[in-house]
């Protein structure tokens, strides 16, 4: 299971900068257990692209996006409304996001980070890997990895070892940047590696130091999360609601 957090919708929209017929892609495995993916929260999703002046295409939720031929077959149904399509919002991990991005020939942009989990991640039937950096950019390199597709985890641009788009590190290995390049480029989208990225914070993808000696430090993280979530839960109910105003 890769668990995730919700991108900020600022962060979202940047990414849509340009595109303003957005499909919305849910993933119903991972995601819903994460609780970053439900019937609402995409209706949510769906409201606020609207409200920042984003027509809608059409939305749709699949079991999980990491199976490439579910997913395939799911979309054929909806092709009309991809092919009306500028991008495609996905709610998912980042291997749902890489694995769409392969499947389409419009840009697949993420609405969800990947957390680290601190250890095994499980199996899926698609060869896309994510590295749970906890801060995605797949919005900005054609739906590939750069932390995974290159063998450095260059953030900004391949190295000078790249030769014919294969990598220095093994000659057999495709060069992640080659990759990213070759997709932008045929997206038309080059401009977007004018981006460029911080290092990222190795905390994100370590243990914690403050459980990194705790035998069972795994469900002691779970059950801090859980009671941090009852408490504002409780916040929230306790909370005065508005009285709405007599028309």
């Amino acid at each position: 299971m890769n668990l995730t957090s919700a991108k900020g919708y600022a962060e979202i929209l940047d990414a849509l900068q340009g595109e303003n017929k957005v499909f919305v892609l849910a993933c119903g495995g991972c995601p819903v257990g994460a609780e970053t993916v439900s019937a609402a929260k995409v209706d949510e999703m769906c409201q606020k692209l609207g409200e920042a002046g984003k027509a809608v295409t059409g939305k749709l939720q699949i079991d999980f996006l990491c199976n490439k031929s579910l997913v395939s077959t799911r979309l054929r149904r909806k092709m009309a409304a991809l092919k009306q399509s500028e991008s495609m919002l996905v709610m998912s991990c980042g291997v749902g996001v890489q694995a769409t991005a392969a499947l389409v020939d419009i840009p697949a942009r993420a609405a969800l980070n990947t957390v680290s989990v601190h250890g095994v991640q499980g199996i899926w039937p698609s060869e896309e890997r994510c590295a749970q950096c906890g801060d995605c950019v797949l919005n900005y390199t054609a739906g590939i990895c750069p932390m995974t597709g290159c063998a450095k985890h260059l953030l900004n641009g391949a190295c000078g070892g790249s030769h014919k788009g294969k990598c220095e590190v093994s000659p057999d290995r495709d060069c992640g940047w080659y990759l990213i390049y070759d997709r932008l480029t045929k997206l038309g989208q080059t401009n977007r590696l004018k981006k460029l990225f911080l290092p990222k914070d190795a905390r994100t993808m370590d243990i914690p130091d403050q459980v990194r000696t705790a035998l069972r430090w795994a469900l002691e993280v779970d059950e801090e999360l859980e009671a941090k979530k009852a408490a504002e839960r409780a916040a929230a109910a306790a909370a005065p609601k508005k009285k709405k105003k007599a028309k």
